[in-house]
């Protein structure tokens, strides 16, 4: 059913277990096979060194890490930290634990007034609007009530009381949502709408971190989230693409599957990365929106997609829809596939599906 990691290339840890403190080296220690220099002769030439050049940061409450190839690892590095700097900004715009973000204006302010916002902000949340819509509410950024009621806002979960829960589930949904184009405003129509893009703004920053190497001619990197969203960036040295393993949701030392990435992102949703137990039944922080309810039956959804964006969405969705409903959404995203790992006794069977691909099981 797994392989063990220490056997494997490039691994990506589980959503989650990269923000403790005993796995922050992950990504780092992960990609070390790539590490040193190297250089290939053809036809009587060495071409030149392509130094590899690693750097990471805490940003968005995880770890982000970059490691990349280039002829000057100098000046790499001043773009590697400029690529994680682009990701403090994403998260000083987009963060609902900051009382000072842009965010947190609209969630104190949009239910009285018409909040304007930049350019940035507005584009970002009509998109993430869009998902909403394309899903039939799957996926939903007015969830920032739902999390608080079920503990998830700065703690690691509880039950709420019925009471509680009415509130929440009277503030959710993303028709309670309504943008201005022409002026650029965000406006709730109800008290208590909070927005909460922790399940889309990891993958915006990565795409974003992406888009600073580009401009600055870098060809080859690895950008992670936390592992939770990566971008692969070109190829390594010497091989036709990256190689990111999904660890195996059960046992955390082995992975589940292999994944070879070239200029694309895969993103992962699980249910062991933020939960509580009570009465024997796991309650993940991952939310159906329209019950109000956190979602069981899944272990881990792994989606490949173009951006980290779009992977970092729907994850989300099709953790929600499941198997079936979430082929049908893909149907409309041709470039997509996915893995779902559902649980059995003792273990997990994967799934893979696409939008030309009915769901398969993965003997």
């Amino acid at each position: 059913m797994g392989a063990d990691l220490a056997q494997s290339d490039t691994r990506c840890a589980h959503p989650g277990r990269c923000v403790r403190s005993a796995a922050l080296a992950v990504a780092a220690a992960t990609l070390a096979l790539l590490a040193g220099d190297f250089s290939v002769a053809f036809e009587g030439h060495k071409t030149p060194a392509r130094h590899k050049v690693e750097a990471s940061r805490i940003s968005m409450a995880c770890l982000y890490s970059i490691v990349a190839y280039g002829d000057r690892p100098e000046a790499l590095g001043h773009t590697l930290e400029a690529a994680l700097d682009e990701v403090d900004r994403i998260d000083r715009l987009m963060s609902h634990y900051r009382d000072d973000s842009p965010l947190s204006r609209i969630n104190r302010e949009a239910a009285r007034a018409p909040v304007a916002v930049d350019r940035e902000m507005f584009d970002f949340l009509a998109m993430s609007l869009q998902y909403s819509a394309e899903s039939n509410g799957s996926f939903d950024i007015t969830v920032g009530a739902l999390m608080k009621a079920w503990g998830f806002f700065r703690g690691e979960g509880r039950f709420p009381t019925s009471d509680e829960l009415a509130r929440a589930r009277a503030a959710t949904g993303f028709r309670h949502v309504a943008l201005d184009r022409r002026d650029r405003t965000i406006r709730f129509d109800r008290e208590g709408v909070e927005l909460d893009l922790g399940g889309i703004a990891k993958g915006y920053a990565v795409d974003r971190a992406v888009d600073i190497l580009r401009h600055n001619r870098v060809d080859s990197a690895l950008v992670s989230a936390c592992g939770s969203t990566i971008y692969a960036l070109g190829h390594p040295p010497g091989r036709s693409h990256w190689s990111v393993d999904i660890e195996d949701p059960v046992n955390a030392q082995r992975r589940a599957l292999s994944i070879p990435l070239k200029n694309r992102a895969v993103s992962v949703s699980g249910s062991s990365e933020k939960f509580f137990e009570r009465n024997g039944t796991r309650y993940s922080h991952i939310m159906d929106p329209r019950t109000g309810h956190p979602v069981g039956g899944v272990l881990s959804v792994v989606v490949q997609a173009s951006t980290g964006t779009a992977g970092d969405a729907i994850d989300n969705v099709l953790f929600v829809e499941g198997i079936d409903r979430g082929w049908v959404f893909l149907r409309g995203h041709r470039d997509v596939a996915a893995t779902f790992l559902l649980p059995t006794r003792g273990g997990w069977t994967r799934y893979d599906i696409s939008a030309d691909r009915r769901p398969r099981r993965f003997e």
